[in-house]
């Protein structure tokens, strides 16, 4: 009996845990977008600026 309860919850445990990876994983990628747009545009905007007081 216990062991049809611990698969039980096992099984609970999994669907749990999946789900919420499915949740977390566009979040995650979505941040690390947003940070390595903003290093990105971080290093071009002085490059810019030093090209337009150039001329």
């Amino acid at each position: 009996m216990l062991a049809k309860i611990a698969d039980f919850y096992e099984r609970e445990a999994d669907a749990a845990v999946s789900g919420l990876t499915s949740l977390i994983e566009p979040i995650i990628i979505a941040f690390l977008g947003i940070v390595i747009g903003s290093i990105a545009i971080a290093m071009s905007l002085p490059i810019f600026k030093i090209s337009t007081l150039m001329r």
